[in-house]
């Protein structure tokens, strides 16, 4: 862990914190992350640095091996759980795919604030937080992921991207690393 300092535009993302995903089988308790993400809500809100909120209401069309969900889902799952609920001046994402930044206006929304670094946390590391971050490094942003304020489906695709792929994307720290650094 590697957490050297936050830009003075620093947002936070916080990915799919919503009814359907935190009710998967992951492997942290998905109570711990969504309080350690909650403590990064509270901390940018009070600086008043941007907080982004991202759901996810859909997938990429293409064709996989993995079997996909079929039927309706739950009428809440794509619905933010309630320590995310969206404040004034949040920035508020529905994704269609795993990263938050592909076919969306977040791009844009940070780039009018001035954002030159991102926060990014969430569930599931492998998936979402992983796929954004990417973007987020892509796209020229300072990336740093809070890990333990994430979780993902496989202990192994989680080690993995927080020993393997994170590093080569950006900086990575914990929940306190990044409230210790806002000061």
């Amino acid at each position: 862990m590697a957490l050297t300092t936050l830009d003075a535009k620093t947002a936070l993302i916080v990915i799919d914190l919503q009814h359907g995903i935190v009710a998967l089988p992951v492997v942290h308790d998905p109570k711990v992350v969504i309080e350690q993400c909650a403590r990064l809500t509270d901390a940018f809100r009070a600086k008043d640095l941007p907080v982004v909120l991202v759901n996810v209401a859909g997938g990429a069309p293409g064709r996989n091996e993995q079997v996909r969900h079929s039927g309706e889902l739950p009428a809440d799952w794509a619905v933010l759980v309630p320590e995310m609920t969206p404040q004034p001046g949040d920035i508020s994402i529905t994704k269609k795919t795993w990263g938050a930044f592909h076919n969306t206006s977040l791009h844009e929304q940070l780039q009018q604030r001035g954002v030159t670094q991102v926060v990014v946390c969430g569930i599931a590391t492998s998936i979402g937080v992983e796929s954004t971050a990417r973007q987020a490094y892509e796209l020229g942003y300072n990336v740093t992921l809070a890990t333990d304020a994430m979780t993902c489906l496989n202990a192994d695709t989680h080690q993995n991207s927080v020993e393997r792929i994170f590093p080569r994307l950006g900086e990575t720290g914990s929940t306190a690393d990044v409230l210790a650094l806002l000061g």
